[in-house]
């Protein structure tokens, strides 16, 4: 009996393995980033974009600004890019800097392709356990979007990385709204029109439960922080405790 059901076993997994196979030739597997058709069983992305997110998620980085750095260079947990910035969070996490192939994932990610949240989240979440702040969180925020451009979009891209963490006993809070209409930052020509832009523009709502409570924002991308610090701003101006933030993609490497 015992032989005959490991025939059976292996029989069951020739063919599955058979029908896979017939399956890649008829309809060949495409990399979910760049759509090329690709030969990896089992992958969603081809070698090349692996490789590429290989070669941009490795480095050490500033823990308080999450630009790269080597360790050597941070002096009190200030790193000499950015020494002297007004930084309102108080630590961050990255997957890595926003280049090559995890560049291409964030903008496709933001501009209707959600079923990458599979490997953003993946890569959100692993930048997350390694954090110094993983075990302090009370909270997940993701930065909310205008209901305008949510509308358009059609999802939060931030709040579909928030549901893939590995968030143990903390929550998901959507209390912290966007109540002004911005322009979008990366077509502000500087740091100060990028903070112009956004001051004012979030607000929390009544009955939130941030009071006393350590909260994580989540991003897809930090450029010069200016929307990162102004939701930081407004959560401890609710009470919050402590705001750290979590991004895919750190941009603006030798901005000061």
């Amino acid at each position: 009996m015992i032989a005959r059901n490991q025939t059976l076993s292996l029989l069951k997994r020739t063919s599955v393995a058979a029908l896979q196979g017939l399956g890649h030739l008829i309809w060949p597997a495409l990399c979910l980033n760049c759509q090329q058709e690709m030969v990896e069983a089992g992958s969603v992305l081809c070698a090349d974009c692996w490789g590429g997110l290989a070669s941009v998620c490795s480095a050490d980085y500033c823990r308080r600004c999450g630009r790269d750095v080597s360790r050597y260079a941070i002096y009190e947990g200030t790193c000499p890019k950015c020494a002297g910035e007004e930084i309102h969070f108080d630590g961050i996490a990255r997957a890595g800097i926003y280049a090559r192939s995890l560049q291409d994932i964030v903008l496709v990610f933001k501009r209707g392709r959600s079923e990458l949240d599979s490997v953003t989240g993946w890569l959100a979440d692993s930048a997350l356990q390694v954090s110094q702040f993983y075990e302090e969180i009370d909270f997940f925020v993701p930065v909310p979007l205008h209901w305008f451009k949510r509308l358009i979009r059609g999802y939060n891209q931030s709040l579909l990385l928030a549901k893939r963490l590995n968030r143990t006993s903390a929550k998901i809070s959507t209390d912290l709204v966007r109540i002004r209409y911005t322009k979008a930052q990366p077509t502000m020509p500087s740091a100060a029109a990028r903070e112009k832009n956004v001051a004012g523009a979030f607000a929390v709502r009544y009955r939130h439960p941030f009071a006393g409570r350590s909260v994580c924002l989540v991003d897809d991308i930090k450029t010069t922080g200016a929307t990162l610090n102004e939701c930081a701003k407004t959560l401890k101006q609710a009470g919050a405790s402590k705001v750290f933030a979590l991004v895919l993609a750190v941009a603006g490497q030798d901005a000061r």
